[in-house]
């Protein structure tokens, strides 16, 4: 049996990362990001100046591969149309109907990312506890329980995220509402849907700083986080701006409202087009 673990590091009571030293010596580092993402662990054999990566079996690696390639398309081809969605509404191009098609397009590659996201966290190779420092390939699930796991929430308040927003771009196609209708079957979902985005982002930022703020110049993980984070954040001051006033049957701001969509929109296409190069 390997030895107890050297350090175990995270917040509250999720665990980012663990570093360990295996029964023949040395030590070994698992991050939950690094080997959900990129497949592989470190490890430093006994006398070694530096760590190597150990990375998954081919299976898990082909596995992890094809979900990153799905997921990141997704939201590249998901944002790139929301963007769209909110030129055609500031410009004045097309109708409401066109607006709110462009937008429920767009939201199925939404909600395609987000469930493959969740799947990459499903399908993960896993590490063993004190063992040689390896990843193990378990069979393929379409779905999995495990709130303990702040990837696996992070993953899944996203995937929730995209559902409530596909309430909201269906509820968009309806007409004649009034000012209170509109407010609670299209306003409502999409602040909601713009909460579990922040929320999905925060737990995010907590996988990949271990519970603490930090600054990653250098990794890209953190940069997809960031980004995609920035566009949440857009999306939810698009939301509020989007508020219709009763007093007025106007919006706060419509103009606000479009041009945070079209850049929050962007930056989740950015991301996606970055998470290209976060493959095993």
């Amino acid at each position: 049996m390997g030895q107890p673990e050297l350090r175990a590091e995270g917040a509250g009571p999720f665990t980012t990362r663990l570093t360990w030293r295996p029964p023949g010596g040395g030590t070994a580092v698992w991050e939950s990001r690094l080997a959900r993402r990129r497949g592989v662990i470190a490890v430093r054999p006994p006398g070694a100046p530096t760590s190597r990566h150990t990375r998954a079996d081919a299976v898990a690696l082909r596995r992890l591969r094809w979900l990153n390639a799905t997921a990141a398309t997704a939201f590249v081809i998901g944002g790139a149309l929301f963007a769209a969605g909110a030129g055609v509404a500031e410009l004045g191009s097309g109708d409401a109907t066109t607006c709110a098609t462009i937008y429920f397009v767009g939201g199925l590659f939404f909600n395609t990312g987000g469930y493959v996201s969740l799947l990459q966290v499903v399908d993960a190779p896993r590490h063993v506890p004190g063992g040689e420092g390896r990843l193990v390939t378990r069979r393929w699930r379409w779905w999995s329980y495990e709130p303990a796991r702040v990837d696996w929430l992070s993953a899944f308040v996203l995937f929730a995220g995209t559902v409530v927003f596909a309430v909201d771009l269906l509820d968009s196609f309806l007409q004649g509402l009034s000012v209170r209708q509109t407010n609670r079957l299209i306003w409502a979902p999409d602040v909601i849907g713009c909460l579990l985005f922040l929320i999905s982002g925060h737990l995010a930022f907590v996988e990949i700083c271990h519970g603490r703020l930090c600054l990653r110049r250098r990794s890209l993980g953190w940069w997809i986080v960031a980004v995609n984070q920035f566009g949440s954040v857009l999306f939810m001051v698009s939301a509020l701006a989007a508020f219709t006033r009763p007093a007025t049957g106007s919006e706060i701001n419509a103009g606000i409202a479009n041009w945070a969509t079209l850049v929050g929109a962007s930056c989740f296409s950015l991301g996606g087009v970055l998470q290209h190069g976060e493959r095993p």
